[in-house]
């Protein structure tokens, strides 16, 4: 009896750590933003009428919703969204509570490049982050600088983004799987350069479509 009170103890506290740690670890990703193209589910506890399904992100990022009418949804969040639907129906309703659910994620046109397995341009049909691309292209190689990756956004102002992926690979460190856009790039170094100035001078150039484009030309 004693044996099995002390594994029923441990059951017990494992499960309370996974309580205590989850919120913490899904805070350590960057959280995904609305985009054209999304599909998600708007509901609303204890109106049924309420509840739409298969809300379409339009070209202009907007959504049309019942009682409350257009809202500008693209680049928030779903917590963002659902209190601004929240706050249009308060005038309605008493203290609503507002969930929405994302059912299908919009294409996302990434390209990783540098030391990696399968280098190019790759769409991906769910909410990308960094390790969705790396291992779509199939990983890194055994020259890949680890602690020098870069994500240069397809609008990139100033420094590219840089990442430590041994702190996410081996440490867990969720902070570092960055969210990654359409058009985005994903750019492993060589273990032996670390100046990615020079690397983008360089390296960099790839075509989208018909044109050539040198990535991050101009980073200082």
């Amino acid at each position: 009896m004693k044996q099995k009170s002390t594994v029923q103890n441990s059951i017990l506290g494992l499960f309370f750590l996974l309580l205590v740690l989850m919120p913490v670890y899904a805070a350590c990703a960057e959280e995904y933003h609305l985009g054209v193209g999304d599909v998600f589910t708007v509901s609303v506890w204890g109106l049924d009428e309420l509840q739409v399904e298969d809300i379409i992100v339009g070209a202009e990022g907007n959504i049309n919703f019942p009682v409350v009418g257009q809202l500008k949804v693209a680049g928030l969040s779903t917590n963002d969204l659902a209190a601004n639907i929240a706050a249009g129906l308060a005038k309605y309703v008493r203290d609503p509570k507002v969930s929405v659910i994302i059912t299908k994620y919009r294409t996302t046109r990434v390209y990783v490049l540098g030391e990696v397995v399968k280098p190019g341009m790759y769409e991906i049909e769910k909410y990308c982050n960094i390790l969705d691309a790396l291992g779509a292209a199939g990983g890194y190689t055994d020259k890949a600088a680890k602690r020098n990756v870069f994500v240069i956004r397809s609008n990139q102002q100033g420094k590219p983004l840089k990442v430590n992926l041994l702190n996410l690979l081996n440490k867990g460190d969720m902070s570092q799987n960055y969210a990654l856009g359409d058009g985005d790039v994903l750019y492993l170094t060589p273990n032996n350069k670390i100046d990615i100035s020079s690397i983008i001078s360089t390296s960099l150039t790839f075509s989208r479509g018909s044109a050539s484009y040198q990535v991050g030309s101009g980073i200082k």
